[in-house]
């Protein structure tokens, strides 16, 4: 197996948690997203509500797709992390999903959790795509 290493400039620093903010197997194809979340270079959130975070990761998300040579089209699998109850967000997060993937329409999971990477920190996306 090989592996090339994604991490642009734009995003923040994944090194001192030992991550890469994407990394393609380069026999398959496959790329693997870490989750994805509103932080700035100084691991700060930037939104305060789940929409806008939202919107945020899903942006970080276009970042790091785009600079391991993917796109949103090319989305096969997409999980999404609020922190509480899904249910709660679904009607101001689900039309904000279904506009970004658009026709893509990857498979989805939607879960509610506990918590995520800092206590300000609402919403986390990863993904799997292809190049």
């Amino acid at each position: 197996m090989n592996k090339k290493l994604i991490n642009p400039p734009e995003l923040f620093d994944g090194a001192p948690y030992g991550m890469s903010q994407a990394t393609i197997e380069t026999q398959s194809g496959l790329i693997f997203l870490s989750g994805q979340v509103d932080w700035n270079h100084q691991y700060e959130t930037t939104e305060q509500s789940v929409e806008g975070q939202m919107r945020k990761a899903l942006a970080n998300l276009t970042i790091a797709l785009e600079n391991a040579g993917s796109s949103i089209d090319k989305l096969l699998r997409a999980r999404i992390y609020i922190r509480g109850e899904f249910g709660e967000y679904s009607n101001e997060i689900m039309p904000i999903l279904a506009n970004f993937f658009g026709e893509s329409r990857p498979a989805i999971t939607c879960i509610g959790v506990a918590s995520l990477a800092s206590p300000e920190t609402l919403v986390e996306v990863e993904a799997i795509a292809f190049c």
